[in-house]
């Protein structure tokens, strides 16, 4: 049966002088993703899709190579929409993400609602699948929308209790019924 690997970028290189949207992936971020490309989860992929930032578009690249599969993108895999309030320092940024996912229905500072990110991954994702693949589907993206997506199809409230650890994890599900086969996994651990 086949699965969707829902993956989530690794480490970035943070850089607060530069959009988020072209953060590229540190040095560990690209030796956890070529690590999860070799690995036992990533043998059966034959369809990878990617949202158009350039971390994603990095971590694409990787398992692309690895699995000989070109990469697909659709700007609609994309993270919530933070530009209203840019860069924020770390401890600020933990402070927005918890309102983000504790107030779902309503805008934090500008940002996108989570709701509406959840309708807009949850409406993409079903676009991918109807256009079909070839083995596994992975689909390379945020932490953010992935928790979304997994919220929605579990069916239960969001909450940043089912976000990710930390940046580059995975959950699955089969197809074509998405049901969850396991929730947040490291693509691989770190070093």
């Amino acid at each position: 049966m086949a699965r969707l690997l829902f993956i989530t970028h690794p480490e970035v290189i943070v850089d607060p002088s530069t959009d988020v949207k072209d953060w590229g992936l540190s040095t560990a971020g690209r030796e956890r993703m070529m690590r999860f490309a070799t690995s036992d989860a990533a043998q059966n992929i034959g369809t990878i899709w990617s949202s158009t930032e350039k971390k994603a578009l990095e971590a694409a690249a990787i398992l692309g190579a690895e699995r000989r599969t070109d990469v697909k993108t659709d700007p609609m895999l994309g993270e919530n929409d933070r530009s209203a309030t840019g860069f924020l320092p770390p401890p600020e940024f933990e402070r927005m993400a918890d309102a983000f996912f504790a107030q779902p229905t309503r805008s934090i500072l500008g940002w996108e609602r989570a709701i509406d990110a959840q309708h807009r991954i949850h409406a993409t994702l079903n676009r991918i699948l109807s256009e079909g693949g070839t083995g596994d589907i992975a689909v390379i993206a945020h932490g953010a929308v992935g928790t979304l997506l997994l919220c929605r199809l579990r069916d239960v409230p969001i909450a940043r209790a089912h976000d990710q650890p930390f940046q580059g994890h995975f959950w699955s599900a089969t197809l074509p019924d998405m049901r969850i086969l396991h929730g947040w996994i490291p693509i691989a651990e770190k070093a």
